[in-house]
């Protein structure tokens, strides 16, 4: 079995403590993804749903000659003896592991009818070539991340914020008070 396999195993089973997974939240072709009912990052509101990408650390293996002994240079400049050089491997973090926590839509929000409004949006824009299903297949899910990835979110797990850029979820507006103004537009004197 391939590492990536294994690696989407061990997630389904880890990610199958926190509740029931919706259909086609976790891809095998996607082991760097978790969504699930019970993660959400601190202070995440109450009933919210939220998607998990996390980027691997970048290692690099370096190797460095390091000098034991430098050469031994003669008055008349001959060379007595040749430099000792030890060579050295270690490995180096080049860039380090990220957690990067985005908003979903819930998993009952994901109705057939819903993905299928995903899928004509995608289409809308080039980016889905398939059938309009309603379901979250993989080549949904690849027209999704095409969609999120030049947004900073490089998966197939729908976001909120690129739902509502598509135009699939309505934008919470400000309550209005009975004189018009929001509660943020008081300035804080008048609160006294």
């Amino acid at each position: 079995m391939t590492r990536h396999f294994l690696t989407a195993l061990a997630a389904l089973a880890s990610l199958s403590a926190c509740g029931e997974l919706p259909t086609g939240a976790l891809a095998p072709s996607e082991p760097e993804v978790s969504r699930s009912l019970g993660a959400a990052p601190p202070g995440a509101d109450p009933g919210s749903c939220w998607g998990k990408y996390v980027t691997p650390a970048t290692i690099e293996t370096v190797t460095e000659h390091v000098l034991l002994q430098p050469a031994e240079i003669g008055v008349d400049g001959t060379i007595r003896s040749t430099p000792v050089y030890k060579t050295e491997t270690k490995q180096v973090i080049v860039e380090e592991r990220r957690e990067l926590w985005f908003e979903t839509p819930c998993a009952t929000d994901m109705t057939p009818d819903f993905v299928a409004s995903v899928q004509r949006a995608l289409a809308a824009r080039g980016l889905y070539r398939g059938p309009i299903t309603g379901e979250m297949d993989s080549r949904t899910r690849r027209a999704v991340r095409a969609y999120q990835e030049p947004q900073g979110v490089p998966t197939g797990i729908l976001s909120l914020a690129a739902a509502r850029k598509l135009g699939l979820v309505g934008v919470d507006l400000p309550v209005e008070d009975d004189d018009g103004t929001t509660p943020a537009e008081i300035p804080d004197s008048a609160a006294l």
